[in-house]
C-alpha cells in the first residue's frame, strides 16, 4: 500500500506540483491572445443560453442550457465554499483576485476544449450525442491515438465516477449529520436510492434534474450573499481594495504575501472551474446546438458562473464577516464560511447553507456519474457494462456516505485528474489550428449578417466528422451547401 500511495504521490507532484498549473496558465494566455480575447468579444452572447430551449423539437435532445446547467452543477461544489475559504486563509484576500484572473483566462481554454468536443461529437441515433476529449483524440488525431483515449477514459472513470463520488457522498452525509443529526447510514441509503433513480435514467434525466436543481442552488446562495452585502454596503470599497492590494503585495496579511496570494488563487481557481482539465467537454458534446462555437461560448459562461459569481459570493461572505481574522488559521474551510454567514444574517442561515451544500454534492454526483458513463463507452460497447457501472456508482456513493474515513482511500483522484489535464491540454494544443478554423467560420457568418451561425460539416471535408450530428445544417443550408439564411 505504501508503494501504491507513493506512486500516486509522485504522479501528483509531477502534474499538479510541476507541470499542470504552468501549462494551464501559459496555454490559457496563448489561447486568449490567439483567439483575439474571444471570452470578451462573445461575452454578451453567453447570456442568451439562459433562455435557450430545445431547438429541434426532439424530446430526447439536450439543449445548450441543460448542458450548461449539468456542467455548472459539476463545477460548483465544495471548492466554491470550502475551497475559497482555504484560499483566503492561506493566501489572504488577494487570492480572490488571482482566482478571478485564472477564471478569465480559463474561459478561453474552456471555449476551445468544448468547441472541439462539439465538433467531433457522434450521434447516438436517438436525438442525443456523445463526445469529449476521448472523441477528439480518436477522430481529431486519428485512430492510432486510441490508446491515449483509453488511458484518458480510465483515469476519468476512476477519478470522477468513483473517487470524487465517494467524496461527495461523504460530504452529503456529513452535512446532514452535522445540521440535522441524521445518522450517516440513513442519509447514505436515501442518497443511494435517489442516485440510482437518476443514473438509470441516463443523460436525458440527468439534464432534466439539473435544469431544476442548479438554478435553485445558485439563487439561494446568491440571495444570501446579497443580504450580507446590503447589510455591509459601506464596507464594500474597503474589501475590494484589500483584495487588490493584497494581490499585488501592497498589503501583507499572511505569510508569503504576494506569492501566497498568487499560488493559492491560481490553484484553488483551477480546482474550482476545471477549465482545461477535460471534464466538462464530455457534457458539452451532448448539447444540440447550431454551431460548435455556440456550445464553446456556453461552457465558457459556466466558468464565469462558477468562479466570478459563486466563488465571489463566498469571498464576500467571509471578508465582510468579523469571524475572518487575517493570518489566523484556527478556523478554515466550510466552518469559516458557515460561521461567517451565521454572524451576518443569523443562525437560520446555516440551514440554508446546509441545503446548498446538499444540492452542490448531489449535482456533482450525477455529473461525475455521467463522466464515468462517457468513459465506459470509450472502453467497451457491451450493454451489460453500463448496468454494472450504474450499480457500482450507487454502492460507491453509499460507502462514501456511511464511512467517515472512506475519503482517505480515494487518494488517487487528484493525481489522476492531473494526468487527465496534462493529456487534454496537450491534445487541444495539437488541435488548436482546427479550433481556429471553426472560430473563423463562426465569425465569418456573423460578419455576413447571420445572427445565429449554423455549422455545415461538408465545408470541412478533411475532418473526420459525423454529419448526422448536425441536423440544423440540413434544414437551413443554401444551394451551395453553406448555411446562408438568418435562422
Amino acid at each position: 500500500m505504501d508503494i501504491i500511495t507513493g506512486f500516486f504521490g509522485l504522479v501528483e507532484d509531477l502534474t499538479w506540483g510541476w507541470a499542470l498549473i504552468p501549462m494551464l496558465v501559459v496555454f490559457g494566455v496563448f489561447i486568449t491572445v490567439m483567439t483575439g480575447f474571444v471570452q470578451v468579444r462573445f461575452f454578451k452572447r453567453m447570456f442568451r443560453v439562459l433562455f435557450a430551449k430545445n431547438q429541434t423539437g426532439d424530446p430526447n435532445a439536450i439543449s445548450a442550457r441543460e448542458a450548461l446547467l449539468v456542467s455548472v452543477g459539476g463545477r460548483v461544489g465544495g471548492g466554491n465554499i470550502a475551497g475559497v475559504a482555504v484560499a483566503i486563509t492561506l493566501g489572504g484576500p488577494g487570492a480572490v483576485f488571482w482566482m478571478w484572473a485564472i477564471a478569465v483566462i480559463g474561459m478561453a481554454t474552456s471555449l476551445v476544449e468544448s468547441t472541439l468536443a462539439q465538433l467531433y461529437k457522434r450521434s447516438n441515433g436517438d436525438g442525443t450525442y456523445q463526445g469529449g476529449p476521448a472523441g477528439y483524440i480518436i477522430y481529431g488525431l486519428g485512430a492510432k491515438h486510441k490508446w491515449l483515449a483509453v488511458v484518458y477514459a480510465v483515469c476519468l472513470m476512476l477519478a470522477f465516477a468513483f473517487g470524487f463520488n465517494a467524496f461527495q457522498g461523504n460530504t452529503f452525509a456529513g452535512a446532514v449529520y452535522d445540521s440535522l443529526g441524521v445518522e450517516r447510514v440513513w442519509s447514505g441509503i436515501g442518497l443511494a436510492i435517489i442516485t440510482g433513480f437518476i443514473v438509470y435514467g441516463g443523460i436525458r434525466r440527468i439534464a432534466k434534474v439539473a435544469d431544476v436543481i442548479i438554478p435553485i442552488m445558485a439563487f439561494i446562495y446568491i440571495g444570501l450573499t446579497l443580504l450580507v452585502i446590503l447589510s455591509n454596503i459601506t464596507e464594500i470599497p474597503g474589501v475590494i481594495w484589500s483584495i487588490i492590494a493584497n494581490a499585488f503585495g501592497l498589503e501583507e496579511v499572511v505569510g508569503g504575501g504576494f506569492g501566497a496570494a498568487l499560488a493559492q488563487g491560481l490553484r484553488r481557481g483551477l480546482f474550482s472551474n476545471e477549465a482545461g482539465l477535460g471534464s466538462t467537454p464530455n457534457v458539452a458534446a451532448t448539447a444540440d446546438v447550431r454551431h460548435p462555437i455556440s456550445q464553446g461560448i456556453t461552457q465558457s459562461f459556466s466558468v464565469f458562473i462558477d468562479t466570478i459569481v459563486i466563488c465571489t459570493c463566498t469571498a464576500f461572505i467571509i471578508l465582510l464577516s468579523p469571524v475572518y481574522q487575517p493570518g489566523v488559521e484556527g478556523i478554515d474551510g466550510i466552518v469559516l464560511t458557515q460561521q461567517s454567514l451565521v454572524s451576518q444574517v443569523g443562525e437560520w442561515s446555516q440551514y440554508f447553507l446546509t441545503f446548498a451544500i446538499l444540492l452542490f454534492a448531489f449535482s456533482s454526483i450525477i455529473y461525475n456519474y455521467y463522466l464515468g458513463e462517457t468513459a465506459l463507452k470509450v472502453m467497451t460497447a457491451r450493454p451489460g457494462a453500463l448496468h454494472v457501472l450504474r450499480f457500482a456508482i450507487v454502492i460507491v456513493v453509499f460507502l462514501g456516505a456511511t464511512a467517515p474515513g472512506a475519503t482517505a482511500v480515494f487518494f488517487f483522484s487528484d493525481p489522476l485528474m492531473g494526468v487527465l489535464a496534462v493529456v487534454n491540454l496537450t491534445v487541444i494544443l495539437m488541435l488548436f489550428p482546427v479550433a481556429l478554423r471553426i472560430l473563423d467560420d463562426f465569425r465569418s457568418q456573423l460578419k455576413a449578417g447571420v445572427e445565429r451561425p449554423v455549422f455545415e460539416p461538408t465545408a470541412f471535408p478533411d475532418l473526420d466528422l459525423d454529419h448526422s450530428a448536425w441536423p440544423h445544417a440540413q434544414r437551413v443550408a443554401g444551394p451551395n451547401g453553406r448555411a446562408l439564411a438568418k435562422a
